[in-house]
């Protein structure tokens, strides 16, 4: 059975357009709801937003939804989304639902769930789901409502958690870092974090208006990084995107840090712990320079498909800790059971305090192969995988490029959007090839 609604990341799309609108989102709810009820048990819930308008009307439908089918709901109003993880799991509750579209633009929204073990749901649980979107409502009797409340200490929760995830006897004192949040989920926690474990601390994209969220700040923008951290003369950069589950990071050169450097970096500092690496989890998308390097230092690296879901299906299947993407979702399951931006920047910095150097010293002799990717937006109704043209500018590009470099072209699973990756030591020739195909694929 194929799935309708849920892409690689939970439900998303455009606010206003099926499925993101406040009649799906309450027979959403009911049906989410449902399914946790099977055989009678009670469930309680909770919801966390970013800062999109939208959320407001995407919460209190949900919040319908659930209390429809017997089940409570705590809201824990704007939190990042492995913060909604975290409390799901120390709460004891039984499913973390997020409100949020993550780096997309703020007339974008969306809903992704937790297990009550703080981790993404297996397909097989959006299928039971889906299923029971099929069904007819079963509304509960008015003595079996859920009842909702505020969660009110949520973010100073969170904020705990963040900083337990490293040893007391780190200290961030001395050291300079702007922390962007993208005017989103991490707005009012990530400085705090940071503050409080000893940073001098300068906020960017920290003032949400609902509509500002992802727009020319974060980890999906992060010139605006590298500028307040050349203005501000800081040691570091943070940024975080709308749900706090990615970073990008920058040090006071301007040189700007990928998820796979950071994910390099992460593992490198247990291998000096003395701790054991046997493998860390990348994907199709990991940079091969990367690869080598690990291989170099006798860690094996393991590509999974592009999201976070699969890196933590490939960990678990290994037994691994590390794992992450190019993008910046990075997962340490010893300190989180899903990706988190803040944890991550925790992890990244600590590995710098503890060689006593920089972070480009921890990189020395690591060089990344260029990589060319472009995005094209699809048609409705097209198929690329049928284009005998993309096909075709495919072959000649893999003849091109030979043994010094590799070709990957996927569909986005959040949204409308083909994406076609060149790697070549040969920049141009990368660029080339990669241009001739995206030409090919917007004409199927």
């Amino acid at each position: 059975m194929s799935r309708a609604y849920f892409g690689t990341d939970g439900i998303r799309g455009t606010v206003g357009q099926s499925p993101i609108t406040p009649d799906f989102m309450l027979r959403l709810g009911h049906a989410v709801g449902q399914v946790l009820r099977r055989g009678g048990r009670p469930a309680t819930v909770l919801i966390g937003k970013d800062t999109r308008i939208s959320g407001y009307m995407i919460e209190s439908s949900l919040e319908a939804g659930f209390a429809s089918a017997g089940v409570d709901v705590l809201l824990s109003g704007p939190l990042p989304t492995p913060g909604v993880a975290y409390l799901t799991r120390a709460l004891r509750l039984d499913l973390g639902v997020v409100i949020s579209a993550s780096h997309n633009p703020f007339d974008d929204n969306g809903v992704k769930f937790f297990s009550a073990k703080g981790e993404k749901l297996p397909d097989a649980w959006e299928l039971e789901v889906e299923a029971e979107l099929q069904r007819t409502p079963q509304w509960v009797d008015s003595a079996r409502l859920g009842k909702a409340r505020r969660l009110d200490d949520a973010g100073g929760r969170y904020i705990e958690f963040c900083k337990s995830t490293v040893p007391n006897s780190l200290s961030l004192r001395g050291m300079k870092v702007v922390v962007d949040a993208a005017h989103g989920a991490a707005y009012h926690v990530a400085p705090d974090v940071f503050h409080e474990l000893g940073a001098q601390v300068v906020k960017i994209g920290c003032s949400p208006d609902g509509l500002n969220i992802n727009a020319g700040v974060g980890a999906t923008s992060p010139q605006a990084l590298v500028k307040a951290v050349a203005e501000h003369r800081a040691d570091y950069g943070i940024a975080l995107d709308g749900d706090a589950d990615r970073l990008q990071l920058v040090d006071a050169q301007g040189r700007l840090y990928n998820g796979d450097e950071l994910l390099y970096v992460m593992a490198v500092d247990r291998l000096a712990q003395r701790q054991a690496v046997p493998g860390v989890v990348g994907t199709l998308m990991t940079n091969i320079a990367v690869e080598q390097a690990l291989a170099a230092r006798g860690v094996r690296l393991v590509r999974a498909k592009v999201g976070d879901r699969y890196v933590l299906e490939e960990l678990s299947a290994h037994g691994w800790q590390l794992g992450g993407e190019s993008s910046g979702h990075l997962l340490a399951l010893d300190c989180h059971t899903t990706g988190d931006g803040i944890v991550s920047a925790l992890q990244v910095l600590q590995a710098v305090r503890r060689s006593g150097g920089t972070l480009a010293g921890l990189l020395e002799g690591v060089e990344l192969c260029p990589q060319t990717m472009i995005n094209v937006r699809l048609r409705e109704g097209s198929d690329w995988k049928q284009s005998a043209q993309l096909a075709q500018a495919r072959e000649q590009a893999e003849r091109d490029l030979g043994s010094s470099g590799r070709v990957l072209i996927r569909a986005s699973g959040t949204e409308p959007v083909l994406r076609v990756m060149v790697e070549a030591r040969d920049a141009a020739l990368g660029r080339r090839c990669a241009e001739r195909m995206a030409e090919a694929a917007a004409a199927a």
